[in-house]
């Protein structure tokens, strides 16, 4: 598969562009293990992005001849359109007739009934590489409900596009919850086969039953490799630079303030109506995957952050707390009500309350980032033990 960009962003002339071949893990699938898949019922756990060479993975398996009972989809359904955070109804795949079956609302985890007969269960989704981006929570439940039910999981790797660094505080125990269940830093550095294989590694799934995993790995992948999406990962990441965005940015969800979701350009702007620092101005509207966003209907002055290109993270290679902490002395000094939402949303975005209370204790960004730094050195050892590819310019091992 080529990698191509979903919009052209310039980086620094340092680093080196993607411009080479990645077979993901699908594509393994189908050149080396497929025969492994005959005569099974299979359970698919897939999106939008399930893509081989542009066709679906469920469209490609049923043409091989392959035995799919039913599909599993994920936050924004199987096809992707859905809200952030909005209910997934379960229903029948119009293009192939498949039962679909939700695990996002109450139903996070398949059920004994739901994984009656299957065999394997396939997990191909493309992720980001933020603890917060649910599709590895997913992944989680899927794993541990395989174990319980004594069925095979087989994850199809791919790529990171934010894999060429780690960065942010590691998720304490008490601030579990969808947007974070894993004790790893807020970008992680690893693609979900290498998660899952932390996962097990470390015995963080709540049972005891053994799971039998099977990671099947890209060919021509490195974690120092700026990978560029051919789809939009969901209906909010429409381009690399939202992505490369998407770590610092994410964080305002737990705060008064848009992050573009119902423009043109989530996750590359930022603004509200009493913001008194901004130059660029918009207005959120209800459209297809944002329909109701934040202060919609609303004109939010802030700032345009699109001609970055992503150049901040890929040369400074880390969460930028600048903006947030730009907004926040602002709004103590303009506002009475509360600027962290009051239900607890940005504690667990970020996995703990020290961000939060660091900020309050107006902190600069290099002392706020220095309480990240010995638990990252002790993350980045272990993380070393699940690579499956080389590392930020080094052999894996």
């Amino acid at each position: 598969m080529s990698a191509q960009l979903l919009q052209t962003t310039s980086l620094q002339k340092n680093r080196k562009i993607f411009d080479k071949d990645v077979s993901t893990g699908a594509e393994q699938l189908l050149l080396y293990r497929l025969s492994e898949l005959e005569g099974k019922k299979i359970a698919v756990v897939a999106n939008h992005t399930s893509l081989i060479d542009g066709v679906h993975l469920v469209d490609t398996l049923l043409s091989r001849g392959i035995q799919i009972e039913k599909v599993f989809a994920p936050e924004h359904g199987f096809r992707g359109t859905a809200d952030a955070g909005a209910t997934i109804s379960s229903g029948v795949d119009k293009e192939t007739g498949l039962k679909v079956i939700s695990l996002y609302g109450k139903n996070k985890k398949p059920t004994p009934a739901q994984l009656k007969e299957i065999d394997v269960v396939l997990f191909d989704i493309q992720d980001v590489g933020v603890r917060y981006y649910t599709y590895i929570s997913t992944m989680h439940y899927v794993m541990e409900a395989c174990a319980e039910n004594e069925i095979e999981c087989w994850i199809l790797d791919r790529p990171n596009p934010n894999g060429f660094y780690v960065d942010g505080p590691i998720l304490e125990k008490e601030f579990q919850s969808f947007v974070g269940i894993h004790p790893i830093p807020l970008v992680h550095g690893l693609t979900v086969g290498e998660l899952a294989k932390m996962i097990v590694g470390e015995e963080w799934m709540s049972t005891e039953s053994t799971l039998n995993l099977a990671v099947i790995p890209c060919e021509g992948y490195e974690h120092d490799d700026l990978f560029q999406l051919e789809v939009k990962p969901s209906p909010n990441l429409p381009n690399m630079t939202s992505i490369y965005l998407y770590p610092s940015l994410g964080l305002f969800e737990g705060t008064p303030i848009s992050v573009g979701r119902g423009t043109d350009f989530p996750f590359q702007v930022l603004g509200h109506p009493q913001f008194r620092r901004g130059y660029f101005e918009f207005v959120p509207t209800s459209r297809e995957g944002a329909r109701n966003p934040k202060l919609r209907g609303m004109n939010c002055k802030g700032f345009d952050l699109r001609a970055m290109n992503g150049e901040f993270a890929t040369e400074f290679k880390g969460i930028y707390l600048k903006w947030m902490l730009i907004f926040y002395g602002d709004w103590k000094k303009n506002q009475t009500k509360p600027y962290f939402n009051p239900n607890g949303f940005f504690d667990l975005l970020t996995g703990t309350d020290q961000l939060r209370l660091d900020i309050e204790a107006n902190k600069s960004e290099t002392e706020i980032k220095a309480t990240w730094s010995k638990e990252l050195s002790s993350y980045l050892k272990m993380r070393r033990k699940y690579l499956l590819y080389d590392d930020f310019g080094n052999a894996k091992n």
